[in-house]
């Protein structure tokens, strides 16, 4: 069976192609700058060279045809046929309380992912969009949508609720909902996987480190906390944006500035986290390189962002009453050793102990970089949300098919 991943956006779609059989990549791509004339598909077959197109497509819709075209071309595609594609997976970000895990989906999903805008209004209303545009092109595919708060729908209470007023969550369901929930749900079970120890006899911390982040605790395989909350802004200090702060902070601001709320919303979003201290650095590896010429401003975001992420790890080693693996994911987790460096020698009191070499290596690969005597292992696992949307896709058309007929 052959699986299409969508992760759509405002502006563009990303995709991936999987051969199940094997659970490779038969190629992979994205349309960038939907809407515009200017608008640009980069699509990969695997083995082959990049190819790059620039035309006019002026909605999502139409990006889609594009990217069935190029998977269907004769030349540079993967498929003889549009036949050959059999399901469609979606990476939706919210999923509220209604979702503990992919659904194939209907009339009723839709709706609910629509109702969800206001709790995620930069990605549910892309995601949808990407459903529909897949409807218009393949109008009796089956399609699943993945959701990034599935995870860890299984917080208990002590860790989700807000001490706010409950009218706030009996009516408005204002709650910890937690994201990246694919990727922790990924490597945890790749830790479990490689280690050879039972996944539900194990605790972890998984740290989700890129221009978004999060921390999750995983107690015996399921989400027991994590950092985000109602929305993605909550948590570590991020690449744009505030992470944690005061929440008295959002009327002064508005009050001492003159700023509307959408205003602050863009601040705390866009505008903070490693940008604002840095003074315009928002990517680690130039925060990393401005520190080490000098840059006053460059190592104070690192040191604060190191310092914030190694107090997460902190909070959930007490939450968890201990833990057995810490685990470092997506761009700067995988790619910062002198971030996992900085953390881990200052969690030395827990038993923490680094492979420096190990540590160092860049292989791309899953690895342990924990030294043979440290209490606790420590690995770093190349996240890989979409394999993990098209397994849930594939088992939910396969669970389709075996469906008597009526």
């Amino acid at each position: 069976m052959n699986v299409l991943v969508i992760n759509a956006g405002s502006s563009s779609v990303k995709y991936q192609l999987f051969d199940m059989t094997n659970e490779t990549v038969m190629a992979k791509g994205k349309v960038e700058r939907i809407g515009m004339e200017t608008a640009m598909l980069t699509h990969e077959p695997a083995g082959k060279l990049e190819i790059r197109e620039v035309s006019e497509i002026l909605d999502h819709t139409t990006a889609i045809r594009k990217v069935l075209r190029i998977l269907t071309d004769p030349k540079e595609g993967v498929l003889r046929s549009l036949h050959d594609v059999h399901a469609v997976g979606h990476r939706v970000v919210h999923g509220g309380e209604t979702f503990s895990g992919s659904v194939r989906i209907d009339e009723g999903v839709k709706q609910e992912i629509k109702r969800l805008f206001d709790l995620a209004p930069l990605h549910n209303p892309g995601a949808l969009t990407g459903i529909l545009a897949v409807e218009a092109n393949l109008p009796h595919i089956t399609q699943v949508a993945a959701f990034d708060t599935a995870f860890h729908q299984t917080m208990p209470p002590v860790s989700f609720r807000y001490p706010i007023p409950s009218v706030f969550y009996k009516k408005h369901r204002v709650r910890r909902y937690g994201f990246h929930g694919t990727s922790h749900q990924y490597v945890s079970g790749r830790v479990s996987e490689l280690s050879g120890r039972p996944l539900d006899q194990m605790k972890m911390i998984t740290c989700h480190i890129g221009n978004g982040a999060s921390v999750t605790a995983i107690m015996n395989g399921k989400s027991f906390d994590t950092s985000m909350g109602l929305t993605p802004l909550e948590g570590l200090m991020m690449g744009t944006r505030s992470g944690d702060i005061d929440p008295a902070i959002v009327p002064f601001a508005m009050d001492k500035e003159d700023l509307s709320l959408n205003e602050v919303n863009s601040m705390l979003n866009r505008h903070s986290g490693l940008f604002a201290v840095s003074g315009g650095l928002g990517d680690m590896r130039e925060i990393i390189e401005a520190a080490q010429e000098g840059d006053r401003n460059a190592q104070l975001a690192f040191d604060m962002y190191e310092y914030r992420l190694r107090k997460y790890i902190g909070a959930y080693a007490a939450a968890m009453n201990g833990f057995d693996a810490l685990v470092f994911t997506a761009g700067v987790g995988e790619n910062s050793a002198l971030l996992r460096k900085t953390v881990c020698d200052r969690l030395s009191f827990l038993g923490v102990k680094l492979d420096d070499e190990a540590n160092e290596r860049r292989t791309g690969d899953d690895r342990i970089v924990s030294a043979a005597d440290s209490r606790i292992e420590v690995w770093v696992i190349p996240t890989n949300e979409e394999l993990m949307i098209a397994r849930d896709t594939f088992r939910e058309a396969v669970n389709e098919t075996m469906q008597p007929s009526t």
